[in-house]
């Protein structure tokens, strides 16, 4: 099987990224965006998933966290779609609940190449210590849309944000795992009637 991994550059007048990921990977991460919150989250991403992920990101922060969020999740979707390829022999649909102290996540993906998500976070008016609760939102969106992926996350129970924020991302990353293994019952075979989970 040819490796599933990719590098990307992306340049903008707001933002400057950097990344390498590596969908078969040992969970390994060398995260930088400068902000500690989001680095920790994209952590949690690549430790659970056993996706290694190579970051850095920086930004026009004079605006806010905002571009820098957003551009990191589109650059993060491309790469991911990217390193999945056709999805020959995959699982193609997967799903986690995570719970974290108090706090108990879902998420369900399908790797269909149709873009969707659907959010119940209960973060949009909370701080994520250094992070806009409405913008761990922003960033699930953005990467269902990049990486053409059907996404839902809810938070089940919970208060602290920290813990939610967290919780998410585990699940997500539990969820992503499943769904790129290779089914060993569907070997080479595309994961779809219609041959293609290419949208």
């Amino acid at each position: 099987m040819e490796p599933r991994q990719t590098d990307i550059d992306r340049h903008t007048g707001e933002t400057s990224i950097s990344l390498s990921i590596n969908l078969d990977g040992e969970g390994e991460h060398d995260i930088v965006t400068g902000n500690g919150m989001l680095d920790h989250l994209l952590a949690q991403l690549s430790r659970h998933g056993l996706i290694d992920i190579t970051l850095r990101a920086e930004g026009d922060l004079s605006t806010g966290w905002h571009h820098l969020v957003e551009d990191t999740a589109i650059t993060l979707g491309r790469a991911f779609r990217g390193a999945l390829g056709e999805g020959s022999g995959i699982r193609r649909m997967g799903h986690a609940f995570v719970p974290l102290d108090e706090t108990l996540a879902m998420v369900a993906v399908d790797l269909s190449g149709r873009s969707y998500a659907v959010l119940d976070l209960s973060l949009d008016d909370a701080m994520v210590e250094t992070l806009p609760g409405d913008l761990v939102r922003h960033f699930l969106e953005s990467f269902a849309i990049e990486s053409r992926i059907t996404l839902h996350a809810r938070i089940l129970a919970g208060m602290n944000s920290h813990h939610k924020a967290e919780a998410l991302f585990k699940a997500l990353a539990k969820a992503l795992r499943y769904a790129v293994e290779l089914d060993p019952r569907g070997a080479g075979q595309i994961p779809s009637t219609k041959a293609t989970i290419q949208g």
